[in-house]
């Protein structure tokens, strides 16, 4: 098994580079000393460019995206961007070495974050119809299997392995969150719909390292995909009233909000509100942290500017933050005078045993 050593978020200028990667996209173009190939490249930690040039770049008549190479390459900035000069490439086979080094993964492991939602859920859905609804779709090992691998998006937030998953019980837990201040809200119907909003993505976007878009996500979606996925576990839910289900697929179709965003129908309940605003609220929040977290740009220090985000149409900042202490400061003794005054006070009357004295007395006089 041929092992990796160097990650592409610890690659410097100036650097001689001998390691695997895997190719993201290839194109051979024409310079005038003769055909280049001009590639993206990525592993576990990100995307680095990378060319071959002319004459070696002859030996190659096709360098197909998904390939995983061994390379021998030069790092060397060109216009403040990082990028290798390959000097030797081969091309090794996928079961010749471990895919994990080169797909972009969830900090949690996907399987742990699974684990996770399917106890949040548990813990939470109360309704024995809604349990046995969505116990029979997370536990379909098909699905299981496709939310596992799936990202959460192709390039704008939660683009890796487990980011569905990742994203989905962040989603969840803001449901959950926020059903607290709003104890009117249906939880259970909202929790089971937050849980499999995004369903469809597992046939939208390729769990692949392209993360393309599939021709049925291309044509039709993973809003109308996620239901089309769901349908048949609905049409066998016993003990689900029609109007459970109505709202339950509204739920579902609403939660982008918009129609120019995607959504089929604006959300019309409270419920299906809470859960566009769960979800647009974690894609932006992760689209932030990662943003401001690009090692290649030096984001991780308080006081910078991220690239500019075309997603959110701005660029982003890192503030300085209020300082945590790492332990409280222990409240000072009182002095000798203060406790005679505390055993004073201990000694008189409340205010409280006055059956004239209210609250708002006090809040008139304050």
């Amino acid at each position: 098994m041929k092992e990796k050593n160097l990650f592409i978020q610890d690659i410097q200028d100036g650097m001689k580079v001998h390691d695997l990667f895997i190719v993201v996209e290839s194109r051979l173009d024409q310079a005038r000393n003769g055909p280049y190939w001009q590639m993206t490249l990525q592993d576990s930690s990100g995307t680095i460019p990378a060319r071959i040039w002319s004459p070696l770049s002859r030996n190659f008549e096709q360098i197909a995206s998904e390939q995983i190479i061994e390379v021998t390459a030069a790092a060397q900035s060109f216009r403040d961007q990082l990028q290798l000069n390959i000097e030797t490439l081969n091309f090794v086979p996928p079961e010749q070495t471990d895919l994990s080094f080169f797909l972009p993964v969830s900090s949690i492991p996907p399987e742990e974050l699974y684990q996770d939602l399917m106890r949040l859920l548990h813990q939470k859905v109360i309704f024995p119809p809604w349990t046995r609804f969505y116990k029979k779709i997370l536990k379909n090992n098909d699905i299981r299997e496709a939310l596992v691998k799936t990202p959460g998006g192709k390039t704008i937030h939660h683009a890796y392995m487990g980011g569905l998953l990742e994203h989905t019980l962040s989603v969840c837990r803001i449901c959950d969150s926020i059903c607290d201040l709003y104890p009117a809200l249906d939880k259970d119907i909202l929790l089971v719909s937050a849980a499999l909003h995004d369903i469809g993505k597992a046939r939208e976007i390729s769990a692949g390292v392209s993360r393309e878009y599939s021709t049925e996500g291309k044509l039709m979606g993973h809003i109308f995909l996620g239901l089309e996925m769901i349908n048949p576990f609905l049409s066998k839910a016993q003990n689900l009233s029609p109007e459970l289900i109505m709202h339950f697929k509204h739920i579902i179709l609403s939660h982008h909000g918009e129609l120019e965003y995607g959504s089929p129908k604006r959300p019309k309940t409270q419920e299906a509100l809470l859960l566009h605003f769960a979800d647009n609220l974690d894609a932006k929040m992760n689209t932030i942290d990662n943003a401001l977290d690009n090692p290649s740009d030096n984001h991780d220090r308080a006081g910078h500017w991220s690239q500019f985000q075309r997603s959110m149409g701005r660029f982003l900042y890192n503030p300085h933050r209020t300082p945590k202490p790492e332990q409280p400061e222990p409240e000072p003794k009182p002095s000798h005078s203060l406790q005679k005054v505390r055993k004073t006070i201990a000694r008189q009357p409340t205010l409280a045993a006055d059956p004239d004295f209210s609250s708002s007395d006090t809040d008139a006089n304050s």
